[in-house]
């Protein structure tokens, strides 16, 4: 290893793709075991540092349950994230490294996963064991390595994972697991993170980070005495028996296999500024960004797709879409300049817009309903005849809305589906990069056994549907089980949703051909969530501010 001045010891190749050879082949999948004898660290349940879903830094917040918000024209992520692996002993400081990674590298979207999580569910005999303080939680053996490896891999891929939460009481799983969804980057760490040989073929960065062990020593007594409640004497007969032997057999050896050795943890920032700017060139080069040009480009003159079905033009229909299109441009006064936007007019009030544009929703929920599987179903008639019907075939039916347009589709979907299940779904647009990001999510339990009608209200280039499809899919929802309905769509987003998830069906009440510049639909109805809500005047000009519209 080549040993820098700053403090930073960086392996002898500095790019990610050169360091693993010669290393890896030297390792069976697991290491090599020793005799059990480590006593259990006493604490109750894990915590997947992908919790709190939020890190506030000093720059911005970042979502560290997010997802990557990268999806192209076809539905499919661009580029798989990037993955640093974080090695070294215990209380060594890893987590504070991964913390200092993340502040300074100003991305939005981070995931955190720890080892911690992955302990295996011990057998009756183990449990006792465990209960003696003679079960070994620091060896290999410890560690569920193939599903931690599935895990990361699905996280790799953008998938969204369930995490385990493990129990340090019962020595075994609860019930519920945390979701967490992959992003452009994934901090994993733990003290075998080296350890496996299919877990080092999925980190893009290996960091290893060396803390003298009499400080690590000084810091595992202030935490096992202080927040555990033990004595000194115990907790140095742990390190000097078990710990420490471990971390000499196990841990230490990795360390030949990291593309950096940071030494000193997180107070190191020499070290952190250059695996920073490192990761930084790796995110450039992918150029993780959603790619509108080519989403709008990508399907022009093309028919509208089979699996596209539009309300019936009736006159009722073509009135309600008259109503509920009428708009007037209205002019205000702020800072003494005129300044224009558009205004629902004295002919179509807020109040007539909801009812009308209710109406619409009701008509169009009941023509996607009838896309649902059915088969015949035979009852009894109050005059004793047998009548044959149609009942739905399907285990359940769940309505996910798109906030916050989609919100107002909700009522329309429980006035005709009894007992329906609601999930929701926020996405929204960076106003900077242009690119769809997730920003919250809530499904109901099981929703991969479920018919689910995706509800947005207007879909105008496609991407916040696509990546509301998505999240759906990665929530193991077939894509045939997928219905989307909004009230009106543009070409260019029936197109895109339809290329990417050909299997979903799309039910719109009407198409226009057009989208602007700022990718509105035209001539279109407006921001419907503004219409509906009444939030489409600026917040900041007041009533006092102005003029009465021209007619």
């Amino acid at each position: 290893m080549n040993t820098l001045n700053t403090g930073a010891r960086i392996s002898g190749c500095w790019t990610v793709t050169g360091c693993s050879g010669g290393g890896e082949g030297s390792l069976d999948r697991l290491l090599t075991s020793v005799s059990s004898g480590l006593s259990p660290r006493k604490r109750t349940t894990s915590q997947c540092k992908s919790e709190p879903p939020l890190l506030r830094t000093s720059k911005r917040t970042i979502y560290t349950a997010g997802r990557p918000p990268w999806y192209n024209e076809h539905g499919t992520q661009s580029k798989e994230a990037f993955v640093i692996g974080l090695c070294g002993g215990s209380a060594s400081g890893k987590t504070t490294v991964a913390r200092k990674i993340i502040e300074a590298l100003d991305v939005p979207w981070v995931v955190l996963l720890s080892m911690d999580s992955f302990y295996k569910v011990l057998t009756p005999e183990q449990q006792v064991t465990a209960a003696s303080n003679d079960y070994n939680f620091d060896h290999p053996d410890a560690f569920d390595f193939g599903l931690l490896a599935h895990i990361l891999r699905k996280l790799k891929l953008g998938k969204s994972v369930k995490i385990p939460v493990y129990d340090f009481t019962t020595h075994g799983r609860q019930k519920d697991w945390k979701t967490v969804y992959g992003a452009s980057v994934i901090i994993f760490e733990g003290i075998m993170a080296f350890a496996d040989k299919e877990l080092l073929q999925l980190l893009d960065m290996k960091i290893f980070v060396e803390t003298d062990s009499d400080i690590r020593l000084v810091r595992r007594l202030q935490r096992d005495i202080t927040e555990r409640g033990r004595d000194i004497d115990g907790v140095i007969k742990q390190y000097n028996k078990f710990v420490k032997p471990a971390f000499e057999q196990y841990i230490e050896p990795t360390m030949r296999l990291a593309d950096i050795v940071v030494p000193r943890g997180g107070g190191n920032m020499v070290a952190i500024d250059l695996i920073v700017q490192h990761v930084h060139s790796q995110l450039e080069e992918r150029k993780l960004r959603w790619d509108m040009a080519a989403l709008a480009s990508a399907h022009q003159a093309q028919p509208l797709p089979q699996t596209l079905s539009v309300l019936e033009s009736t006159p009722q229909v073509r009135g309600m879409h008259t109503i509920i299109s009428h708009w007037q441009q209205r002019t205000g006064r702020r800072g003494g300049q005129r300044r224009n936007w558009l205004w629902g007019n004295k002919e179509t009030s807020r109040d007539e817009f909801i009812f009308y544009s209710k109406r619409l929703m009701r008509l169009l929920i009941e023509r996607a309903l009838s896309f649902l599987p059915s088969e015949s179903h035979i009852v009894q008639t109050p005059q004793g005849e047998d009548y044959e019907g149609r009942a739905f075939h399907g285990k359940r039916i769940t309505g996910v809305s798109i906030l916050r347009a989609g919100e107002t589709m909700e009522p329309a979907l429980r006035a005709v589906c009894k007992d329906v299940r609601i999930g929701k779904i926020l996405i929204q647009t960076n106003q900077d990069t242009g690119e769809p990001e997730l920003h919250y999510l809530r499904l109901p339990k099981d929703i991969g056994e479920d018919h689910v009608i995706l509800m947005d209200c207007t879909v105008s280039t496609g991407a916040a549907a696509m990546m509301a499809v998505r999240v759906l899919l990665d929530h193991d929802v077939q894509e045939d089980k997928i219905l989307l309905v909004s009230l009106l769509m543009a070409e260019m987003g029936v197109h895109s949703v339809a290329y990417a998830f050909p299997q979903v069906q799309i039910i719109t009440t009407a198409v226009d051909k057009k989208v602007n510049d700022l990718f509105h639909i035209i001539p279109g109805i407006g921001n419907f969530g503004d219409r509906y809500f009444g939030t489409d005047a600026p917040p900041e000009w007041s009533d006092e501010e102005m003029d009465e519209p021209s007619y």
